[in-house]
Order: C-alpha cells, then structure tokens, then sequence
C-alpha cells in the first residue's frame, strides 16, 4: 500500500506541463564587428583564455593579485552569494520531490474507570511512515519555481566571476596608479634638486653683480612651485597606496618583489579581439545577465500556472498496537489517504497582476541583457581605439621631451652668454619638466588601455593559461 502511495506522486511529476513561454534571445543590438579593427596581436591566446600572470608579468604584481583573491571583502562576498543562491536552488528543488517521514510512538496513561472507583492502566505504541502534502505539479508551477532558482544560481556563479575578472583589473590599475605616482615623485624631487641648484647659482651671481634682484625672484619662485608640486605628489602616492590596499584586503608584505618602472613594464600590448559575438561567450557578466533572463522567463511559467488547480496529496501508512508485542501483526495496519485540490476563484486581480509583473520583470531584464551587450561592445570599442593610436602617441611625447631637453641645453648656454635672459631658462625648464611627466601620464594610460582590453574581453578569470580550459561551474 505504501509503494502505491509514494508512486502516485511521482507519476503526477512525469505529467507535469509547462506554461512558461519559449525563451527567443534578443538579437545583439551592438554592429557585427568593432569599428577599430585589432592589429596583429602579441598574443595568439585569447584573453579569456590568457592567463593574468602572462598577462602581467611584473613579479610584484602577480603577488598583489594572489593576496587580493584570498583577502578582498568584495570578492568574498561574491563568494558567499553564489553559496546562497545554491542554497536556495536546492531548497527550491526539494520541493519538486515529496517529503517522507518516520513517527514512532509510545504512549501510558493512567485513567479512573467509569466507577470512579478503580483505576485502568493504558498503552498504545504506533509506528508510522507519513507523505506530508505534496503538490502534484501538473502545470509546472514548482517545476518552474525549480528551474528560476537554478538559473539564479548560474547567474550569481557568474557574477562571481565577473567580480574576479573585476578585481583583478582594479589590482593592475591601482598597482600602475602606485607607480605612477612614486615615478612622478621621484621626477618632482629630481627637478626639485636642480631648481634648488639654480636658485643657488643665481644668488651666486646676485652676490658677484652679474645679475638683478628679479633673477633671483624667479628662481626663488620656480622653486617653491616645485616644492609645491612634490607635496601634491607625496600626498597623490600615500593615496595610491592606500587604495591599493584596499583592494588587497590587508595591510602589504614588506617582502614584495622589486617594483618595474612604468617603462618596463612587461604586460601583453596586444590581443585578437574576434567579433562582438564571442563576448558572449568570453564575458562572465554578459552570461550572468542571459541567466537572469532565463530566470524572469521562468517566472512567467510560474505566474501562469497560479490560475490552474493545485492538487496536493497527504498519506500516511502505519501500524497502530495497545502492545509493543503486536504492533507489527497485518490486522493492526492503519493508512491515510487524502488528497486536496484548490482552485482560485476570486483573488481581485491579484493573479493577474503578479503574471504582468512577472512580464515586466521579463521585459527589464531584456533590456538589461541589451544593455550589457552595450557597454562590453564599447569597452572593447575604446580599448582597440587606444591601442591603435597610443603607440604614435607616446612616441610623438618622446620626440617632444626630446626637444624641450636640447632648448633647455641651448638655453642654459645662451644664458651663461648673456645671450638670454632668466625668464627664458625658467620657461625652457617648465617645459622639460612638463614634458616628462606628461609622458609618464601617457605611459600610465596605454598601460591601462591594456588592461581595459583584456578586462573587456574577458580575461583575469584564470591564473595560468592552461587552467583556462576548466569549467567554471566544476569549482565546489
């Protein structure tokens, strides 16, 4: 009797029907190929398969990334997410299967008999195996709920690889951002030094008579802009670190390797960018956002089902005795059977408005989708603009420092002749020292283009390149 009872649920399972609607993917509202089209690549690797410790081959930097995956909070909190949602996934798909239960009994009890005279002594032993109500899912209502929550779980999973990819690129920019920072203090305090010298040699030359007061002024002036300036700096590099350790999530190692001079730095230039479409397949957020459209579709399913009966069954099959010595005997067999159907028949409008919503949830999340598709095809759009114009770019500052340097060696020999006056050997110095720390600047950008480039297209995921091929969802 109790194998009858518990098949009657899942034959009701196997009936089941489904009212979501057929999933039609939006067509990508992003043109069919980049408008900058990706040079012959450095790599032949794709970057969602290229590891970030090829990427970025500064030592110093690969251990800041190391101690950012194990201590960032957000990362963590991603983390835990993907666990919650997994939770609830499987919550949601326990539902789908009925839920057996054992009850074992034994009760005494002492009682007066009818005379009020004498007293009776009482026993009842049960053992009972019990179905509690269970929905029979003939339209797909829990079926549905089931499969949102697991696409939810997907989702957050891929949020939490977005999230890595995420990290890892602040962790390149803020660790590029410290650098800057120190090589622009260190070139302020260099400048410093030799205005600091000219200054002296002006004084110098006020003391012998072969200059004026106004001279010295200047030079006085020069260098407390420069002093000025080497503050900003300071201030600009304790700022960098401390966003960076932020990111790293605790305080940094002294034993970190030697830092490489922006110059120097050995990061891939460039990477095959493929077409628009791939990023679909490449880019954890823009999966993310296709599982929570699979999700908002499911809903729909859901809502539906809520206008159509909903039949559940509760069972029950045991033995009931007076004595433990008989409680098993055939003739002491007890069952219960009651099944439950319900139909709504006026909930004002309420039905209705939960499947509209669930319609309009849909709808954003289409847009959102679009939307993601937007932004990864800009992102990768700027990025391949940068890397076709920051080479002739930083090249054409090189030839400017170049120059600005020799009218500033000319300068220096016009004035010792006599030839020029102070405020023209100031102005060839500002303008050296302007130079130079604009292609520092330079330098830094094209560095972060590259690791714009390699974000967009959905590299960081990985540590090495080969560990690219490992399935995502195969993590515990």
């Amino acid at each position: 009797m109790m194998r009858r009872l518990l098949t009657l649920p899942l034959i009701g399972c196997l009936g089941a029907c489904s009212l979501t609607p057929t999933l039609q993917h939006p067509p990508a509202p992003v043109p069919a190929s980049f408008p900058v089209a990706s040079a012959v690549p450095t790599s032949a690797v794709p970057a969602s398969a290229l590891g970030w410790r090829a990427m970025f081959g500064d030592p110093r930097l690969q251990r800041l990334i190391d101690l950012a995956l194990e201590n960032n909070r957000d990362l963590r909190l991603a983390t835990l997410n993907v666990q919650a949602a997994r939770a609830r996934s499987n919550i949601q798909r326990a539902a789908r299967l009925p839920a057996v239960g054992l009850d074992a009994t034994h009760t005494r009890e002492r009682t007066l008999a009818t005379d009020a005279t004498s007293r009776e002594l009482d026993q009842q032993a049960g053992v009972n195996v019990a179905v509690s109500a269970f929905e029979l899912d003939l339209f797909g209502r829990v079926r549905t709920l089931s499969d949102a929550a697991f696409a939810r779980y997907l989702a957050s999973e891929q949020g939490r690889d977005a999230a890595q990819i995420a990290l890892v690129g602040a962790v390149a920019d803020a660790y590029f951002t410290q650098r800057l920072a120190e090589e622009q203090l260190q070139l302020s305090e260099r400048t410093l030094a030799d205005w600091r010298q000219s200054l002296a040699l002006a004084r110098l030359l006020k003391q012998a008579e072969q200059n004026s007061s106004l001279d010295v002024a200047q030079a006085e002036g020069q260098v407390a802009l420069a002093e000025a300036d080497v503050e900003g700096r300071r201030r600009a590099l304790a700022e960098a670190d401390n966003a960076l350790q932020l990111l790293v999530g605790s305080e940094l190692p002294g034993d970190l390797p030697p830092a490489v001079s922006l110059e120097r730095q050995p990061v891939i230039a460039r990477l095959p960018a493929g077409l628009p479409a791939d990023l679909l397949l490449t880019r954890p957020d823009l999966r993310q956002a296709e599982q929570m459209l699979v999700a908002a579709n499911a809903d729909i399913g859901a809502a539906r089902a809520a206008f159509f009966p909903q039949i559940s069954l509760t069972a029950s099959f045991g033995y009931a005795s007076a004595s433990l010595g008989s409680l098993f005997d055939p003739a002491r067999e007890v069952w219960r059977f009651a099944p439950q159907i319900s139909q709504p028949l006026f909930q004002g409008g309420r039905l209705r408005a939960e499947l509209r919503l669930a319609e309009v949830r849909k709808s954003e999340a289409v847009a959102q989708y679009e939307r993601a598709i937007q932004v990864a095809f800009r992102e990768v759009a700027d990025a391949l603009a940068g890397t076709a114009t920051f080479d002739r770019q930083i090249e054409a500052q090189r030839r400017a420092v170049s120059a600005t340097q020799r009218s500033l060696e000319l300068s220096e020999l016009r004035y010792r002749a006599g030839l020029d006056g102070r405020l023209d050997l100031l102005d060839a110095q500002r303008q050296l020292y302007a130079s130079r720390q604009a292609l520092l600047d330079l330098r830094r950008a094209e560095i972060a283009n590259r690791v714009a480039l390699y974000k967009a297209l959905g590299g960081g995921l990985h540590a090495d390149s080969d560990a690219a091929a490992t399935p995502t969802g195969s993590r515990a």
